[in-house]
């Protein structure tokens, strides 16, 4: 019986391999199309897959390229950036129609009063040397034409920096920039949870394969990053800077802005950007060894366009743009105000029936432990 039950067993065996055997011999040879200069035969290679681009367009803004003189330092070029904004344009129209013709005609003023003192009141010239010790109409004069000089330098100038601290109106958009060492991140209080971090592009010698590197569309040199800022155009901005270390300084040279960033602090300005295009700026404050590759860059973009990014990240835009908005803004470090509430840090304290934002630490996600190659 078990001579009989194993050659029942091997007979069953048989005949499923004789049917399947056939199935498996007849199936078609799937041939791969040729990749340019292979020979057609042999597995085809898988697909090369496209690197990542860098820029921020891939979340709903445009792709857009540097212009070139415009957001951007020019080699070799004397002056200052054309200003986008009020504030930058009539910044701009004081340094070139008042303060620079003031201190070029007091410096010609002293140059030729030096001369006259040279030629003709030197000791070969003059052996004996005027006793005229008072002169009340030139006394008066260099009194006077100095005072009004200042005044003329003033009434300017505290127009500006009224202008510069005005405080924004309620149809602004707030921007939160957070300096860090070396890096900075930015949240949109007022758009829902929308949180960049922005390094550093560096070059393409300086990164592993397959890591996103800086080319010509994403920027000059030290100044593009692999996320950048996106604001809108013709909309106020404010603008609120602080710090999680040590003080750092946003700055934006075409929008006339330089903002210090410190701990436990929260600093405001606000403008509005007139024209859109991709702008510029870098860390101005000296806030350690990696201080120079803190760059800032900056898409203005349509409102439109802005409201379609800030989708893309999964925000929302304000029901009602002209009302006051009441988002709690955290300063990273401060003591809490509240002795009732101590909130995580970084976070807001949790408003009645909502559950607390989780705590995120993100670090620089460009920047390897040991410090970057440019490190000096």
């Amino acid at each position: 019986m078990r001579i009989t039950g194993l050659k029942t067993f091997a007979i069953a065996a048989g005949l499923a391999l004789a049917v399947a055997g056939p199935g498996l011999a007849q199936q078609p040879t799937v041939t791969q199309p040729a990749a340019a200069g292979s020979t057609g035969t042999g597995p085809a290679a898988p697909a090369a897959k496209a690197p990542a681009s860098p820029l921020l367009a891939r979340d709903g803004a445009p792709e857009m390229a540097p212009t070139p003189g415009i957001g951007q330092p020019v080699d070799r070029k004397i002056g200052l950036q054309p200003q986008v904004t009020t504030n930058g344009q009539f910044a701009a129209w004081m340094h070139n129609a008042i303060l620079m013709p003031i201190i070029t005609f007091i410096s010609l003023l002293v140059m030729v009063l030096l001369l006259i003192c040279v030629v003709f009141f030197r000791r070969s010239r003059r052996p004996a040397p005027s006793r005229v010790s008072h002169n009340t109409i030139l006394e008066v004069a260099w009194t006077l034409i100095p005072v009004l000089i200042l005044v003329g330098i003033a009434l300017p100038s505290i127009g500006l920096l009224q202008a510069q601290f005005r405080p924004a109106p309620s149809n602004a958009v707030t921007l939160k920039a957070t300096g860090n060492q070396w890096y900075w991140t930015y949240d949109y209080p007022d758009l829902g949870d929308i949180q960049i971090t922005s390094n550093i592009l560096k070059e393409k010698d300086e990164v592993q394969p397959g890591q996103p590197y800086r080319t010509d569309a994403d920027g000059p040199k030290l100044l593009a990053v692999d996320n950048r800022v996106v604001l809108p155009v013709g909309v106020p901005i404010r603008l609120i800077t602080t710090s999680t270390d040590v003080i750092h300084s946003w700055a934006v040279p075409a929008f006339w802005i330089k903002l210090d960033a410190v701990p436990g602090r929260l600093n405001e300005t606000s403008f509005t950007i007139k024209r859109p295009g991709l702008y510029f700026g870098q860390c101005s404050e000296l806030c350690g060894a990696n201080h120079g590759f803190m760059p800032i860059a900056v898409e203005a973009v349509p409102p439109a366009e802005f409201a379609a990014w800030v989708k893309a990240k999964g925000g929302t835009m304000r029901a009602n743009p002209g009302a006051p908005s009441f988002a709690l803004i955290p300063q990273p470090g401060a003591d809490a105000s509240d002795a009732t509430a101590t909130p995580p840090p970084n976070q807001p304290p949790a408003e009645p029936g909502t559950a607390a934002a989780p705590i995120t630490t993100q670090p620089a996600t460009s920047n390897a432990p040991g410090g970057s190659k440019s490190d000096i």
